[in-house]
């Protein structure tokens, strides 16, 4: 019986990664009867309030996709919630770890390389965040300060550009992940934190004194942030963009941005109070997966 047992959890096995080299993920979960998908513990777009619980407006958003997805291969699907980091996610995906991931990823034309994107659901302005007292008010003002950024995240590279720019000279201190680099600015470790306005909005509302930090300055780069799946698996990219464009329609969507934006949230209760965006309502009027590239042609 135990012979016959891990007989069929090795063909399981075997067949899920064929599928997954095959890049047809919708046979993969029909056979598995499962989805494994890629959230992440610390973004603004999604994070985890403990207790192995994971939620956010991306978070919401993938399981209302998976619903959809469980319509269309006939059968219900259990979903598996794979925490991800900036720096293993694509190579999670690559392999067949998380069948796609609905986090705080930026399409970029270099990501397009190696994945394939959905049509974009929320247009991010990179920002920074700093103490309230820390006298930052601007770009200007981080010369001679040290910044945290997260490993793996292209903020810092937009960032390096207004430096250039400015004759701004600042240091960077790395964090493993959002949860770590907001640790460093909260520690005094770091002056600033530059990322994603959702993420640092989300991290200094679960943080211990939400009043003591402030996201100040300019905007520092403009990201489409979307869905991220494996590469050349047509048939999955267009099941994840119909749903996600059903939602749009029938303004499922807009009401799930309202929860996770504009009403309070866990674990706080703290109202992170971020109107949507005209880009982000632009995006939506149109949906594409545009990279970023383009955003900056306008």
């Amino acid at each position: 019986m135990k012979k016959h047992i891990m007989a069929l959890t090795v063909f399981a096995l075997a067949a899920g990664a064929a599928y997954a080299q095959s890049n047809d993920t919708l046979a993969k979960i029909k056979a598995s009867g499962e989805v494994s998908l890629g959230v992440r513990d610390s973004s603004g777009l999604g994070f985890t309030i403990g207790g192995g619980k994971y939620v956010g407006f991306h978070t919401e958003m993938a399981e209302r996709i998976i619903d959809d997805l469980s319509k269309q291969v006939g059968a219900p699907l259990k979903i598996k919630h794979q925490v991800i980091t900036s720096q293993n996610r694509i190579p999670l995906l690559q392999n067949g770890t998380i069948d796609f991931e609905c986090g705080s990823t930026t399409n970029n034309a270099t990501r397009q390389k190696d994945v394939a994107f959905a049509v974009t659901t929320y247009v991010e302005e990179v920002r920074i965040a700093t103490k309230a007292n820390s006298g930052i008010k601007s770009i200007k003002d981080l010369d001679g300060k040290t910044v945290a950024v997260t490993t793996g995240t292209t903020s810092v590279q937009h960032l390096r550009k207004h430096e250039r720019g400015e004759g701004v000279n600042f240091k960077e201190v790395m964090g493993k992940d959002h949860a770590d680099s907001f640790l460093l600015l909260e520690s005094g470790r770091a002056d600033a934190f530059v990322m994603d306005g959702s993420i640092l909005a989300a991290n200094i509302a679960k943080s211990k004194s939400p009043k003591d930090f402030a996201i100040v300055g300019e905007v520092v780069n403009v990201e489409p942030i979307a869905c991220m799946l494996r590469k050349d698996d047509p048939k999955m990219k267009t099941a994840i963009d119909e749903s996600i464009k059903r939602q749009i329609k029938d303004g499922s969507l807009a009401k799930l941005y309202d929860k996770w934006f504009m009403q309070p949230i866990p674990p706080n209760n703290v109202t992170l109070n971020m109107p949507l965006s005209e880009s982000t309502k632009a995006a939506w009027a149109n949906p594409n997966d545009k990279p970023m590239e383009d955003y900056a042609k306008k």
